[in-house]
């Protein structure tokens, strides 16, 4: 499989090689889960309520995995920078193991503890909570070769070749298209429908990663796996999705609270979360170009190259998420009322929107400086700021919808997301200033 060198040659052009795949993935994730929505929203405001809720558990198997992911996609990227070719298959090698174990694991809780998760929420709606929990334990063998295709992604992200990654990506959301209205309404399976679709779509992903990679994502047995390269993706990896999983949890936690308003709250927040996701087509795209950019460079030690990427891809994000704000802000409904026609979902959906407008370019700059401090090695960096400030989400919360009701609660995303813009850009400077400080 080819390797393509991030230390040489012009820097937008390197980065926007690396990003253009990336966001084409994601552009392709979006279309997959717009249809998705497309097709569960044709069932009823309940239904995009059960999703939405059995998706906060997916997304937390998601971030737990996320250790492993950007652990091994960290080291990958710095023994490749460092033109070491046998530390970069040992790597992998780590990666495929601790994969494995957290895939059978968290797939089983999944499956076997699925009804006390959604219990937790206080949905207080029978057959909402019934098809949220048959989604969530149907979720649980497709958990374990997502977390597989994730960490595909990662690594090829790492060997600067995301085009074989789009390409697959492809083939998922064309077979989804066609299975979601298969499974939801030929076979009368509803919301499991969309499941067991998923599952099938992520299951062929999985083979063709491992067919068209060269053998490079495959276990190799004539590499021997040192516990030192498992103990160092876990300790790069780990702060990364402490972050991940905090914000995780923090979002179950303000489902619970967002329950108390209904379901056409929980269909809002879920509608509108879908539709941010076009923002982050291009910054996770940004994001992912930072990184392995940063990796490369970092082990070679290019630092003026390394600060250099970073300038550019943030003046591209900010751009970007200015443009996506107004459209937020004036022009949501459109996009809303594809999903739902219910009246009071569409305006829970457009004030949620309206309010996370104010927080897009701030939400930018984290995203990209989390790159940043992913490819130099301090994913803690990253992790810290999160915590500190994805917390403040819950008594926020608390305390704005005394008077803004549920509108509070957007406030309080919106503000969390400002201050960890503003923080994570000033300790890029920080860290740029002083430990980037060498022209190479």
């Amino acid at each position: 499989m080819k390797k393509i060198d991030l230390t040489e040659g012009n820097v937008i052009k390197v980065l926007t090689s690396l990003a253009i795949p990336i966001m084409g993935s994601s552009l392709l994730q979006f279309t997959y889960n717009l249809v998705d929505m497309l097709w569960v929203g044709g069932i009823g405001t309940d239904a995009v309520a059960s999703v939405g809720s059995s998706s906060f558990f997916v997304g937390l198997g998601n971030s737990i995995i996320s250790f492993v992911v950007i652990g091994t996609g960290i080291k990958v990227a710095h023994a490749l920078g460092k033109k070491e070719e046998i530390e970069v298959k040992e790597y992998i090698n780590a990666g495929l193991i601790l994969n494995t174990i957290m895939g059978i694991i968290l797939g089983a809780i999944a499956i076997f503890c699925g009804r006390n998760l959604i219990s937790f929420l206080h949905l207080n709606n029978l057959q909402v909570e019934k098809d949220a929990y048959y989604y969530l334990a149907s979720s649980g063998p497709t958990l374990f070769f997502s977390f597989f295709n994730m960490l595909y992604t990662r690594i090829l992200s790492s060997f600067g070749n995301n085009k074989l990654a789009f390409n697959i990506n492809a083939v998922g959301v064309i077979l989804n298209i066609i299975l979601d209205p298969l499974f939801i309404y030929v076979f009368k399976l509803g919301v499991l429908g969309a499941s067991i679709a998923t599952l099938i779509a992520n299951i062929v992903m999985f083979m063709l990663y491992l067919i068209r990679s060269s053998g490079v994502l495959k276990y190799n047995i004539n590499v021997k796996v040192h516990f030192i390269k498992i103990k160092e993706i876990v300790f790069l990896g780990t702060p990364m999705a402490v972050q991940r999983v905090l914000f995780t949890v923090i979002n179950i936690c303000l489902a619970r609270i967002i329950a108390i308003f209904g379901s056409d709250a929980i269909a809002a927040q879920k509608i509108g979360l879908q539709i941010e996701s076009i923002g982050f087509m291009v910054i996770g795209g940004l994001h992912g170009a930072v990184a392995a950019f940063t990796g490369q460079n970092f082990g070679a030690k290019k630092h003026t190259r390394i600060k250099d990427g970073y300038n550019s891809a943030l003046k591209i994000g900010i751009m970007y998420s200015l443009l996506m704000a107004v459209i937020f802000f004036f022009f949501s409904t459109p996009f809303i009322k594809l999903f739902v026609r219910e009246q009071e979902t569409i305006i829970i959906s457009k004030a949620y929107l309206q309010v996370v407008a104010f927080s897009q370019i701030f939400s930018t700059i984290e995203v990209i400086s989390n790159g940043f401090f992913t490819g130099i090695g301090k994913p803690k960096v990253s992790s810290i700021i999160s915590v500190i400030f994805t917390s403040l989400r819950i008594p926020m919360a608390l305390i704005l919808i005394k008077p803004f009701g549920l509108t509070g609660i957007w406030i309080s995303i919106s503000v969390s997301s400002i201050l960890k813009g503003l923080v994570a850009y000033l300790l890029y400077l920080i860290e740029a200033r002083k430990n980037l400080s060498q022209k190479v």
